[in-house]
């Protein structure tokens, strides 16, 4: 068999307009936890997700990521600030984000801009994480080229003793990025390749306000378009 004839029917569900609602990070919730409430095997991630950034010398980059939290205006992962990742994500902070969901025929795209979060946000994600993930945090200089495979293990043990026991310091190179979206979509796989795709994208609308003894102002509020994609 070669690779062309690798194919499966998707039959787990549907999708349909009048059941969406108005904010996709609502729908987004709903689906991540019929996903964790499924039978999942011990080796799968219901969190991974891939991440595409622009890189400084032309083309994308992509990887896989741990979204680790969602909020009503985007979805969080932490990284190393100064590893490949982080310096695209500075030089040019529109990313893409990918889910693949196969248990449940599903998948999730988002578009969007990168920032990253306030220090308190990253330290008290820091403060959750093992301190074995916290010392490597420290001394591994991600995306660098490493001559010594026994450098890493040895420059964990030599900032373990060196703290004897006491926390572990964040650096200041280490920390959390929100992606604010601009555009999500959602797909769910149908038979007969008649996939289910809906996308949302964020829409401005400018309201005119007229203030006792001022003239007429202007604030901007934000709503989600809907509309139904070809499979």
């Amino acid at each position: 068999m070669t690779i062309h004839h690798l194919r499966r029917d998707y039959r787990y569900g549907s999708l349909t307009r009048d059941e969406l609602p108005a904010d996709p990070i609502a729908l987004f919730q709903t689906w991540f936890s019929e996903l964790r409430g499924s039978d999942l095997p011990e080796w799968f991630e219901p969190n991974a997700m891939t991440l595409a950034t622009h890189k400084s010398t032309g083309g994308a980059a992509c990887r896989i990521v741990l979204l680790k939290e969602v909020e009503p205006d985007g979805f969080l992962f932490f990284t190393n600030y100064q590893s490949s990742k982080g310096m695209e994500i500075d030089a040019d902070s529109r990313v893409a984000l990918g889910f693949y969901w196969p248990i449940l025929d599903r998948q999730v795209r988002v578009e969007g801009i990168a920032e990253r979060v306030d220090p308190e946000i990253s330290e008290r994600y820091f403060r959750s994480r093992p301190r074995s993930s916290q010392l490597s945090a420290n001394v591994s200089p991600q995306s660098e080229v490493i001559e010594d495979d026994s450098l890493l293990q040895r420059l964990v043990d030599e900032l373990d003793a060196k703290l004897s026991g006491a926390d572990v310091p964040r650096p200041d190179h280490w920390g959390g990025y929100r992606v604010r979206p601009n555009a999500i979509e959602f797909w769910q796989g149908r038979p007969s390749r008649l996939h289910d795709r809906f996308r949302y994208t964020k829409q401005s609308i400018a309201l005119k306000q007229v203030g006792k003894g001022e003239g007429p102002s202007t604030n901007t509020i934000w709503n989600w378009q809907l509309e139904r994609l070809g499979p």
